[in-house]
């Protein structure tokens, strides 16, 4: 089993930035790939974000390429999302995820899930 709490949401202006963290215990962290996913009212989840367990491969959905960066810390057991010049169509809540590959991830696949965290982005 792998537990995922995902922190750092908020409101924020747009243009504005924030940075999400995810920390996982249970199974080695450094095994699974993992991601960010989001949610915003009345659609359905979407992949934003994958990051390889060793690091080496990201991947981004268009909608953020160039905004935001994913990054781990396997010292921490922890990975974040850098949100930078924030649109209010980033406004939903995001979710923590891990599986084995970040390619199962980037095709919506993942077998632990954190319980999200809302990020607003609003003037």
């Amino acid at each position: 089993q792998v537990q995922l709490v995902e922190s750092g949401g908020g409101l924020v202006q747009p243009g504005g930035s924030l940075r999400l963290s995810c920390a996982a215990s249970g199974r080695t962290f450094s095994s699974y790939a993992m991601g960010w996913f989001r949610q915003a009212p009345g659609k359905e989840r979407e992949f934003v974000a994958a990051v390889s367990y060793g690091g080496s491969i990201k991947y981004y959905a268009e909608s953020v390429k160039g905004r935001f960066t994913i990054s781990r810390d396997k010292s921490k057991n922890t990975v974040y999302l850098q949100m930078n010049s924030l649109k209010p169509e980033d406004t939903a809540v995001y979710y923590c995820a891990a599986d084995l590959t970040p390619d199962n991830l980037r095709v919506g696949r993942s077998a632990y899930w954190g319980q999200g965290t809302q990020v607003t982005v609003s003037s």
